[in-house]
């Protein structure tokens, strides 16, 4: 196996349902996707990290804080669609490894991208990512917040917006957890992967990952420690901006 090449690929849109515009939302007098960007660029073992889009707005922004950016088409149906059309462009390998983190995971740390790094990283995996143990009681039920469930050999069974497990009876033993919205993808893999038609229950959750597990593929899930949230809507970017101000004292 050759020596594997990791690069970052943020993908950001401004047209968002829930939040248009959200990849420039100011998060203590900065843009989102620039606390994304500079809280992975840099790291051991990641050689780049570009932002994809396809919205002159955020090129500029991009640019703006010295940050690299993609101009990519506006017709891709999905993040992970505009991040092939990324790597087709930069021409990288089969074997490399591409870390798509979502532009709108301003709190993602450096040790959560390590995590994911490793679901993939010199091993048979050509897919993985993360999830976090749900501590906020409300989360359970909030359909803004994906749920996963994995197997005793942490691949994933399956995501959804409702809480899964389903548990009959209450006990303590009840957990869940939050699908953490970031992936590794081995180069190969991502360009079969667009491939695929996009599956039933992919669009009945609104979530492309379920295309994977729906043609028997497997997709490695690490456990983090780390906390984050991911910004769907303005209530969870004011309570992003509030923890930044807790953490900053």
């Amino acid at each position: 196996m050759n020596k594997e090449k990791i690069i970052v690929i943020i993908p950001a849109r401004y047209q968002s349902t829930r939040f248009p515009g959200k990849p420039l939302a100011l998060l203590n007098k900065k843009p989102m996707i620039q606390w994304v960007y500079e809280n992975v660029n840099g790291m051991e073992d990641v050689c780049e990290t570009y932002v994809a889009t396809d919205d002159e707005r955020i090129l500029n922004c991009v640019n703006g804080f010295n940050g690299k950016a993609i101009m990519t088409s506006s017709k891709h149906r999905s993040g992970t669609e505009r991040i092939c059309e990324c790597v087709n462009m930069l021409k990288l390998n089969e074997n490399d490894i591409i870390l798509n983190i979502q532009g709108d995971e301003p709190l993602i740390q450096k040790q959560m991208v390590q995590e994911l790094i490793s679901t993939i990283k010199g091993s048979e995996f050509y897919m993985g990512t993360l999830k976090e143990k749900i501590k906020n009681i409300d989360d359970i039920v909030n359909t803004n917040i994906v749920k996963v469930v994995t197997d005793i050999n942490d691949n994933a069974i399956y995501f959804s917006r409702s809480p899964i497990p389903c548990y009959r009876e209450k006990t303590e033993k009840m957990f869940y957890y939050r699908h953490v919205g970031v992936y590794a993808y081995r180069v190969g893999f991502l360009k079969e992967y667009i491939k695929l038609i996009p599956s039933a229950l992919e669009a009945a959750e609104s979530l492309e990952q379920l295309r994977v597990i729906e043609n028997g593929l497997r997709i490695k899930v690490k456990e983090t420690r780390c906390s984050s949230i991911g910004v769907d809507t303005k209530e969870q970017l004011q309570q992003v901006e509030e923890i930044m101000k807790r953490e900053a004292k």
